[in-house]
């Protein structure tokens, strides 16, 4: 099935309705990276990812009579816009099979751009199995994803801008991989022209069937895999793309949730863009080579491939994405419950910027504290276990438990039968450097605090709730106490929320 590629994709029709995207240089991951990094903007396409180019230069070869039947696909995302933005071009109607579990913003985008949604089944294979079915009884066209000469030949023409674009040398292309469509293609066209350039595919490493069948020599099919980064969530790659990844591709780097999250991050930071966790793959990708070939100098090139982000996963990719930049450790903390513990915890942490701080009183001996530390790397955690241990304080490292990330953190609490006489207080201050330890030093060592909860959310402003065990006849006391804090706060005591959950 390899027809010559390379006249193929010098004579693919992708212009009409994609546009050449620009290789951006991204200065803040190249000084990082200390390699000159360019990224692919192909999240700037009309459809906000690359799935045009093939879905376009398939349907726009179709013979007059194939074509006037229409067109048929099954995707949960972007092929589906570039089909139906296709077949609204070309004057002909597209049915798109989405699985019923397809997020409301997708099916909308879709029937936006003149595609007739049909929802099917829960997961992608039971769209294109009715998909198919389909074809067969409207006598339409099924316009594949990815395993398609055609279709491949319309993601490589983003090959044939990259070596128009930049003349230089090249070290490296990264390239996520979903189907393979995309690496296929540019691969092919790249490795004619360029075979010096490494191309280099990246996976998640919970959706990593194009990795696991080249090991294997064949086309492995994954029992399952991992959703988050959605656009790249195939159990099984196509066969001429297998094939082409296996005569062409160099290498695949596996990265994790929490490398794409950075990544997704890292290109915010560089160019305003937010990319979909599939479209950051490849710049998570690029810094994982790094790492692990200690390459400098060079120039390196990522496909940002994709950008159509559900806004309300944003929140999941903040709060990961410090995790995976190694540049946030959480420890659990074991201190002695007895007046200046705290205080002798706080001088342990030093001048380390607390991003999270969970406690609740909960045992006569001992105080188990859930603590967020600001590091520079993955060695620098392992460094502040050994200085807690130092103190004499039992730790864990919970950096990498996925239990711990998802949801322990939000659970850490409870109501507490030791905690009497407690006042809740809610309390904000401005947010810098050592505000925390400050505010933890200035707390009176005549009452226990028996509740703290602090997260840094990244805004001008820390909060910070705290339970104070106060004897009703030193209210006075405490009023003073607080008085002198100069502090804006508000007194939770009689909060409804509290009284259930923890009071």
């Amino acid at each position: 099935m390899h027809s010559d590629y390379l006249e193929r994709i010098l004579t693919a029709r992708v212009y009409d309705v994609a546009q050449e995207t620009p290789l951006d240089y991204a200065p803040n991951l190249s000084a990082r990276l200390n390699n000159q990094l360019l990224l692919k903007r192909e999240d700037m396409q009309s459809v906000f990812s690359f799935k045009l180019r093939g879905a376009y230069n398939k349907m726009a070869k179709l013979p007059p009579d194939m074509l006037a039947q229409g067109a048929i696909a099954a995707s949960a995302g972007n092929h589906a816009q570039g089909v139906a933005l296709a077949a609204s071009r070309l004057g002909t109607r597209a049915i798109i099979v989405m699985p019923v579990t397809t997020p409301q913003v997708k099916v909308d985008a879709v029937r936006a751009r003149g595609g007739e949604v049909v929802l099917y089944g829960d997961t992608y294979d039971d769209a294109y199995a009715y998909a198919r079915q389909l074809e067969v009884e409207k006598g339409m066209t099924f316009i594949h994803p990815f395993d398609d000469p055609d279709v491949i030949a319309g993601q490589g023409t983003i090959g044939m801008e990259i070596l128009r674009q930049y003349q230089q040398p090249i070290h490296a292309i990264f390239v996520a991989i979903g189907g393979g469509g995309l690496i296929s293609g540019i691969a092919a066209y790249v490795k004619r022209l360029r075979p010096e350039i490494k191309i280099i595919g990246v996976e998640p490493v919970d959706a990593d069937a194009m990795s696991q069948s080249l090991k294997a020599g064949y086309r492995v099919r994954l029992s399952q895999v991992s959703l988050f980064a959605d656009g790249v969530a195939v159990r099984e790659v196509g066969e001429e793309t297998f094939a082409l990844c296996q005569k062409y591709v160099d290498d695949i780097i596996l990265v994790n949730t929490d490398d794409t999250c950075a990544a997704i991050k890292d290109v915010f930071e560089d160019t305003r863009a937010i990319l979909e966790p599939a479209g950051a793959l490849a710049i998570a990708g690029a810094k994982a080579y790094v790492e692990r070939e200690q390459t400098q100098g060079q120039t390196l090139i990522a496909i940002a491939c994709g950008a159509n982000m559900n806004f309300d996963r944003l929140r999941f990719v903040a709060e990961r994405a410090e995790l995976g930049e190694r540049r946030e450790a959480i420890f659990a903390v074991t201190i002695p419950e007895e007046r200046g513990s705290l205080r002798k915890f706080c001088e342990c942490i030093g001048k380390r910027n607390l991003t999270e701080f969970n406690y609740r009183i909960a045992d006569e001996k001992e105080a188990h504290i859930f603590v967020g530390v600001q590091i520079q790397n993955r060695a620098d955690a392992a460094k502040m276990v050994e200085t807690f241990e130092a103190c004499g304080f039992k730790t864990i490292d919970l950096t990498d438990d996925e239990l711990t990330k998802l949801h322990l953190r939000h659970m850490v609490g409870g109501r507490s039968p030791l905690a009497h006489n407690e006042l809740l207080y809610r309390f904000e201050f401005p947010e810098r450097p050592g505000a925390l330890m400050k505010f933890v030093e200035s707390m009176s060592p005549d009452w226990n605090i028996s509740l703290f909860h602090y997260r840094n959310n990244g805004s001008d402003y820390g909060r910070i709730v705290v339970g104070m065990q106060v004897p009703p006849h030193e209210m006075e006391e405490w009023q003073a106490f607080l008085d002198t804090l100069k502090l804006s706060y508000w007194d939770e005591s009689q909060n409804t929320a509290y009284k259930l959950f923890l009071g």
